[in-house]
Parts: C-alpha cells; structure tokens; sequence
C-alpha cells in the first residue's frame, strides 16, 4: 500500500487509519493479524520512547518482526513520535534516528519538535520533513501540546487542562505550520492524552478524555491536510468518531492494547496467551471502538474513484 494514498483517501471518506503502538516485540504478530482478520488497513508503529523505557529493543528490531508478518494489502509501517526535546525535558539528535528507520523499511516517520517554540519547531520539522520526502517517505509532525509523556503524567486535573484549552493547537499557527513544514500530516491538540510512562504510572487507568470538535473542524480548514490524533486510548467512543468525521484521518493506539498484555503476562507469564490478549482486544478496537472492519475495500473503492477523477472518467 501507498502511504500517502491510504491516508489522504481515508481523510477524503471521512474513515480512519489506526496505528498501533508496539512496546513489546511478540505483540507484532497479534495484531497484525486482528488488522487482517477484520480487513482494515492499519499501522504498525514504534515510538522512541518505546525502546527507551519498554521492552521492543529498537525501531529496528520491531521492523525485523513486522517483515515476517506484514500483509502488504492490510498493514503499513511508520516510525512514531521521534521528539527533539524529549519526556525528560533532553536534546535529542533526531536526524540519525530519521536515517535509521528510513534504512529498515519504514514507509513513513514522524517528528514531534512541538515542545519548542513555533519557530524552532517549524525549522526541525522542515529538517524532518525534507529528510522523509528525499527517501520517499511520508512525513508526520507535531504543533500543540498533547500532555501525558511527561514522567510525572499530566500534572494537573484533566478538566483543567481542557477547560482552560492548555496546550491546544491554534488554528492561525496550524496554517502557517504546514505551509512552512510541508509535513504530510499534522498530529493536534485538542482535547486528548497520552499514556503515562513512568512506571508508578504505567497501570493507571488513563482519564477519560474528550475531544473539542469544533476546535478540530476550524483546525482541518486551517491545515487543509489530513489530521492525527494522538492519545486514542480513553476517549469515549463518541467523540472519537465525531472527530473522524471533522478530519481526523490517523489515529494513535497504545494503552488500550499495552496494558491487557502486560496484564496477561503478570497473570500468567505466557507470551502466547499475552499475545491472543492482545489479538482479542485489537479486534475490539478495529471493530468495535473505531468501527474500521472492512475499511481495506473501502479504501479501495476510493483508490479507483480518485484514479478516474484524474484521469477524466468521472
């Protein structure tokens, strides 16, 4: 599959990409196979912090695993949230680690310089971006604070945070953003959260979150380019596709696939059935949380309509 045409046509039907988030090496297998069995299209993707402070090893070693699985029809690889200043508030040298995954196969990868000030994030992203592009690469970047890495959690209540639109991404700055960037797709801020990392906050059951839909519609004619929400897990089901609807095109899923297999291997300490867990509860999430069954013919459907759009034929 065609990166760039899975996402912009997914943006175009108003559907979602889900990207799965791997910190553990034997939940590759799982989930690309509830991806298969319920004919999505999806991604397998790897944060740096995931091989930092869980159990994947390396960006490397989850594309080895995803080679021997990978359904070219169904699934689709991309390097998640590579930050420039990190969780721990740390410079990191984000340009080797762009080259790295370009090397082992990665279809797409995403900068987060989104800690930095506008003008600062804009020139790391335009690096970011111009790196991706030269490689044939999809790029994905961040603008907005979209809170929960930080190893203290979120820091404050999530009311707070969303009454007071904290961190928000700003419409006015979305649009100089991509103009400036020329990034693929734009990860927001409005409304959602990441999973905690730090291990007295791993098991936490995350607050529920909500999403500002007015404030992503404005943001998807602000941007004019498909959007990604980061911090999936959580969000009552209602929002999550009412957000689809206003322009959301890619979405992230950590938590809610982490946690049951971390859950199953401290029941019984077997990776096989840590790995059907996880199976099961990928289903659920492609089925019945985001309602993407079937969503690899749909998309289908709209690669020939877009084909003869531009051929003239319709």
């Amino acid at each position: 599959m065609d990166v760039i045409k899975v996402v912009a046509a997914a943006f175009k039907r108003g559907t979602i990409v889900p990207a799965f988030n791997i910190p553990y090496l034997p939940m590759v297998k799982p989930v690309i196979q509830a991806i298969v069995d319920e004919n999505a299209a999806a991604m397998i993707q790897v944060a740096r912090l995931e091989w930092e402070k869980f159990g994947c090893g390396s960006l490397e070693a989850v594309a080895e695993e995803y080679f021997k699985y990978m359904d070219e029809r169904h699934t689709l690889l991309h390097l998640d949230h590579v930050p420039v200043v990190d969780e721990d508030g740390r410079r990191v040298d984000y340009r080797p680690i762009l080259a790295r995954a370009i090397a082992a196969g990665y279809q797409s990868v995403m900068v987060d310089a989104s800690r930095l000030p506008l003008d600062e994030n804009i020139a790391a992203t335009r690096v970011a971006v111009l790196t991706a592009h030269a490689s044939g690469r999809a790029a994905e970047a961040e603008l907005g604070a979209v809170m929960g890495h930080e190893s203290g959690g979120i820091g404050r209540s999530y009311d707070e945070i969303f009454a007071g639109r904290i961190g928000f991404t700003h419409p006015d700055e979305a649009k100089r953003f991509v103009a400036e960037t020329g990034c693929d797709w734009l990860s927001i801020a409005a409304g959602s959260i990441h999973g905690a990392i730090a291990e007295n906050l791993r098991k936490q059951k995350k607050p529920e979150a909500r999403l500002d839909i007015e404030h992503i519609k404005a943001l998807r004619k602000a941007a004019g380019i498909p959007l990604v929400l980061h911090g999936g897990s959580g969000i009552r089901q209602e929002y999550i596709l009412e957000a689809i609807a206003a322009g959301v095109a890619k979405i992230n899923v950590g938590t809610e696939i982490r946690q049951p297999y971390e859950q199953a291997m401290e029941r019984r300490g077997d990776i096989a059935y840590a790995q059907n867990t996880v199976y099961e509860r990928t289903c659920w999430v492609i089925r019945d949380f985001l309602q993407v069954s079937g969503s690899r013919d749909l998309l289908d459907n709209i690669f020939d309509f877009m084909e003869k759009k531009n051929e003239g034929e319709v």
